[in-house]
């Protein structure tokens, strides 16, 4: 079993910066890659950011291109999501996700481990 737990959610003003942080523990981290994804109230879980088992591999959705990178420390067990020039519809909450596939993927439902998630609000 694999535990994922996020942290550094926050309120945040438009136009600032936040890094949203996932720990991971209980199995190998280096075999698994990472999804974040963010969900806002009365909306479908959407797909944010996916990085690679090594972290040679990045993908970041339309919708915050430019704006987010993922980066991982496998020494660290850590996956982090760093969010540059938030706009309120930024705000959600926010969650890693893991699966044992080295390729990319952005449904929700390909992932077998989640965090409990994190509550990211921008302010305008």
């Amino acid at each position: 079993q694999l535990q994922l737990v996020e942290s550094g959610g926050q309120l945040v003003q438009a136009g600032g910066s936040l890094s949203v942080s996932c720990a991971a523990s209980g199995r190998t981290f280096s075999r698994y890659s990472i999804g974040w994804f963010r969900q806002a109230p009365g909306k479908e879980r959407e797909f944010v950011a996916h990085i690679s088992c090594n972290g040679g591999s990045t993908y970041i959705a339309d919708s915050v291109k430019g704006r987010f990178t993922i980066s991982r420390d496998n020494a660290k067990n850590t996956v982090a999501l760093q969010m540059n020039s938030l706009k309120p519809e930024d705000t959600a909450v926010y969650y890693c996700a893991a699966k044992s596939s080295y390729f990319l993927a952005t449904s929700p439902l390909t992932y077998s481990y989640w965090g409990q998630g994190t509550q990211v609000t921008v302010s305008t």
